[in-house]
């Protein structure tokens, strides 16, 4: 197969194959759409309504607080927050300065908060005031310069930024400084092509790296949503936000809603499909960004006939595959369009999906996002044929600049311009894309991607682990689980359990990261180079099986 764009002999009608990128910031998508829509709702939190007014006045009081806190142009500022107003707000006041975001998990411990501020180099740490039990200790560690904490409270009230009732005595919250700030930022000029974020994944190589995001990178991925959602409508739709705002694959759907005037209902806890549906009632979205684990907890939610779904037209599923049967059925219960897609971080992330016209092929990915380019490649780089495996590799406008600080790896990624995603795939003959294999080492717990390389890296702080090799495999319930072997150093042979390694990842690690099952070995298998043997480790559990 050439590299000629088969996908294009099925596409489908009314969908561009190209999209204009307007040259334009995020800071410019907020401040256009409140131009256009000031008094529409920008945010929905447990029965409290943000109009995109109210939002851009935020937006400039956290922004005119970080300059007078020294956060210049080009300065990191890392966030810690729920699924709230409050991400959305510091989010952009932090790029209104000409700073750049590096949003942290809220399912992180105090290790990983602390490799992240100092692998980002941030400056200010903002979060909420539940995490300060595990940002404290180690704050004094890091390269933060200021810290502060956010109470929800005032974004449970019609007004955040006006008198509060409920008052709290100790230091005053971020949101009290911010009140107090009047909204006037100093006059920044941004370049579109200058970082907006540093998301950390593992990447390809497993990991944590900050893969560099333009503001032109999100605009564009953007872009190519919005053209793939045929009918919507700017200043018309609603988005469910039912998946962490942190991650990438949220994220740019909140950036996307910003940018067309859509209201954002967010989910406090989407683990509960009482609470997912509650908002569903209160909010009627039109839009749904989702993973299969969330649509299967609603279609398994007792009471799930009694509620109505119907407002829902598109949702969209990615982070893992999508059992045909939990689509079909939650298409039953909604009414509405489900088609599974494919991103990754370094691609801001959306890359492929099925179309909501034309061609629907379950077990696939689908075909391209406008202005985007894949194909199958071997390890030469050469292009395979229809249905043959190979590596996936992608290009687009949404293409990160890079890894922060990691040149190297990035030359290893990014190579002529495309992107090497390290995810085996093959293309049929109308250019829809099926994921064959992931990157070999990576875990997939629950939509969550887990690496082993930094799961392994964590657990060596653990003084009485000698080596440890982590991979993945299937639990009692059939589904991919987190496991480690582990090599004690010779002092604590006899003294130290498997029951106890596990306790103290699930104290140290993040819910998605700790393995949750461990078995102690003499030594952990090695390659004939000295590193740990993914592939021996696989084998030992494939025996036991038989």
């Amino acid at each position: 197969m050439s590299d000629q764009k088969i996908y294009y002999k099925n596409w489908p009608e009314g969908i561009p194959k190209e999209v204009e990128i307007p040259d334009i910031t995020l800071v410019d998508s907020l401040e256009n759409t409140v131009k256009r829509f000031p008094d529409n709702v920008a945010t929905y939190y447990m029965g409290f309504e943000l109009t995109y007014k109210q939002l851009l006045d935020i937006v400039y009081r956290i922004a005119t607080k970080l300059s007078e806190l020294g956060i210049k142009k080009g300065d990191t500022v890392a966030i810690q927050y729920l699924n709230d107003p409050a991400f959305i707000c510091n989010f952009y006041g932090i790029l209104k300065t000409g700073g750049i975001v590096t949003t942290l998990s809220p399912l992180f411990k105090s290790l990983e908060i602390k490799r992240q501020l100092n692998d980002s180099d941030a400056k200010v740490y903002l979060g909420w005031e539940g995490f300060t039990n595990l940002v404290d200790p180690i704050i004094e560690e890091t390269g933060v310069q200021h810290k502060f904490y956010t109470n929800l409270s005032p974004y449970l009230s019609p007004d955040p930024m006006g008198p509060q009732e409920l008052q709290f005595g100790g230091e005053p919250t971020w949101e009290d400084l911010i009140r107090e700030t009047p909204p006037n930022p100093p006059e920044v000029r941004i370049n579109a092509d200058e970082l907006a974020m540093l998301q950390y994944t593992g990447g390809t190589t497993g990991f944590p790296k900050g893969a560099m995001l333009t503001h032109r990178n999100i605009i564009a991925n953007c872009c190519q949503l919005r053209a793939w959602f045929p009918g919507t409508r700017p200043g018309d739709e609603v988005v469910l936000a039912a998946l962490p705002f942190f991650h990438i694959y949220l994220g740019t759907g909140l950036h996307n809603a910003i940018n067309n005037g859509w209201k954002i209902a967010c989910v406090f806890n989407p683990r509960e499909a009482h609470e997912v549906i509650e908002v569903i009632e209160a909010t009627r979205p039109t839009i749904f960004p989702g993973i299969a684990t969330l649509f299967n907890n609603l279609n398994n939610y007792e009471e799930i006939k009694d509620h109505d779904l119907s407002g829902i037209k598109y949702c969209m599923s990615g982070a893992a595959p999508l059992p045909e049967d939990v689509r079909k059925r939650f298409e039953e219960i909604s009414g509405a369009q489900v088609r599974e897609a494919y991103g990754l971080t370094e691609m801001s992330p959306g890359v492929t999906a099925n179309p909501f016209v034309g061609t629907d092929k379950a077990g696939t990915v689908g075909i391209p996002f406008p202005s985007t380019d894949v194909k199958i490649c071997d390890a030469d780089g050469n292009t395979l044929g229809i249905n043959e495996i190979g590596e996936l590799v992608v290009r687009g406008p949404q293409m990160m600049t890079g890894y922060y600080k990691r040149a190297e790896e990035t030359h290893n990624t990014i190579k002529d311009g495309w992107l090497w995603t390290g995810d085996l795939a093959s293309m049929d003959e109308e250019g829809y894309i099926t994921i064959r294999s992931r990157s070999k080492d990576l875990i997939k717990y629950k939509g969550h991607s887990v690496y082993p390389a930094e799961v392994e890296d964590l657990l060596h702080y653990h003084e009485a682990i000698a080596e440890c090799g982590v991979i993945g495999i299937l639990d009692d319930h059939g589904e991919e689980n987190i496991k480690a072997y582990i090599e004690l150093k010779d002092e604590f042979e006899g003294k130290i359990s498997a029951q106890d390694i596990i306790e103290w990842a699930k104290a140290n690690m993040g819910f998605e990261k700790y393995p949750r099952f461990v078995e102690l070995v003499d030594e952990v298998p090695k390659t004939m180079v000295g590193k740990v043997s993914h592939l021996e480790l696989r084998k030992l559990e494939e025996e036991k099986k038989k």
